[in-house]
């Protein structure tokens, strides 16, 4: 099993100009490689392999034009063709678009290390040529310090697979996946059902309920602080704008306005940790009660989204990340995930007698039984089905 690690990095700024250029070579080397592919394929040639590529690659590294080449890692400029050669046959086998070139300004920062040359202690990081010197003294540049303390396992016998260095826009990143043993737990109690909505979070079949983060206080005040610094932003580039001889505007960006978009983005990027520790919160703790098997539903998000007075609420419940997190951290413990089938009726069906009504509409928060007489909350009637629906 492998389990992914991702650290932050804290480079000093020698380090991070170096980084940044490592990243632009990754980009150079992943638009080469496409623009290859288009090339033969405008001219009837057939598929052409990475290692044709990487041979081209090194024909251009002998002349003088791309002799610049020679000073960052073999293995970026590797890795980032067999990138684009995966996009062009993902295209080409139906399981994604056509790949785009990768723009200085759109795409994310980031580029591959080999598993050989990475080396990972307690509190450092070695990368591989990120200074051509030999000396004793200069190979300390290689080296750079994580920010969390023995996070990573480090060893003689750990096994690394596909270390990559990635910028967020605020900070670079490791991450790196670990080759691991299974963790199996000795004894398990319990199936549970887990109920997914707005008004709540998650409704446990064992009673307990994960509450909406987005009606906190602290979410709440955040949020509001992003809307007012963004329209800030907009009454600047309203100031700033200047008519051109044609008749158009454009926007200028003063430094000013940059300030302020660092400031959002902080800020988005603080929103979205508290709302991704809460979601690891949820699955850990449901994951440590052992249970033998974990039932959730598979909802239509896209229909879902379609409701114009619900959908901001929707999207922002990032219900598909809670579904990726229990995925994998049952495989972790050897516990076996059931996904419910979408027209499963676990609101409508009464959990104790089995009778389903024709409608219940959403303002419907208890739900009260017409063949037996049962009152219980919705979301917690709706776990208990999705619990007896795994028997």
């Amino acid at each position: 099993m492998i389990r992914t690690y991702k650290v932050m990095l804290l480079p000093n700024n020698k380090q991070k100009t170096k980084l940044f250029q490592c990243a632009g070579v990754a980009r150079w080397a992943y638009n080469f490689a496409l623009a290859q592919q288009q090339e033969n394929d405008k001219q009837g040639g057939k598929f052409l392999s990475d290692g044709e590529l990487r041979k081209r690659l090194t024909q251009l590294k002998q002349t003088k034009e791309y002799s610049w080449l020679n000073q960052f890692s073999n293995n970026i400029t590797k890795q980032a063709i067999k990138d684009a050669c995966q996009a062009y046959k993902n295209f080409f086998e139906g399981r994604a678009k056509f790949p785009k070139f990768k723009t200085k300004k759109r795409t994310r920062p980031s580029f591959y290390q080999d598993t050989a040359k990475i080396k990972i202690t307690d509190t450092h990081v070695k990368l591989e040529k990120l200074t051509s010197s030999k000396k004793k003294r200069k190979q300390t540049f290689n080296w750079i310090r994580l920010a969390e303390r023995g996070r990573i396992p480090h060893g003689a016998n750990i096994k690394y697979v596909n270390p990559r260095i990635v910028f967020d826009g605020m900070n670079w990143f490791l991450t790196v996946g670990v080759e691991e043993a299974e963790v199996k737990h000795g004894t398990y109690n319990e199936v549970i059902g887990i109920d997914l909505g707005i008004k709540s979070f998650a409704t446990v079949s064992n009673g307990m309920t994960f509450p909406n983060i987005h009606h906190m206080p602290q979410v709440k005040k955040l949020e509001k602080q992003m809307k007012r610094m963004q329209r800030k932003i907009s009454r600047k580039y309203e100031m700033n704008k200047i008519q051109t001889e044609r008749g158009e505007y454009r926007y200028r960006k003063t430094e000013n306005i940059k300030k302020l978009e660092f400031l959002v983005l902080k800020k988005r990027r603080r929103l979205k940790h508290i709302q991704l520790n809460h979601t690891h919160h949820i699955t850990t703790t449901l994951v440590k009660t052992k249970p033998a098997y974990v039932v959730m539903e598979d909802l239509n998000t896209s229909g879902m989204l379609k409701n114009r007075k619900l959908s901001k609420a929707i999207q922002q419940q990032t219900f598909h990340e809670f579904k990726r997190q229990m995925t994998y951290k049952c495989a972790w413990y050897g516990i076996e995930l059931i996904v419910a089938d979408r027209f499963y009726p676990s609101s409508k069906k009464c959990s104790c007698c089995g009778h389903v009504k024709e409608k219940l509409s959403l303002s419907e928060r208890t739900y009260r039984c017409e063949a037996c007489g049962i009152e219980m909350d919705r979301d917690l009637n709706a776990s208990i089905n999705l619990k007896n629906y795994a028997k």
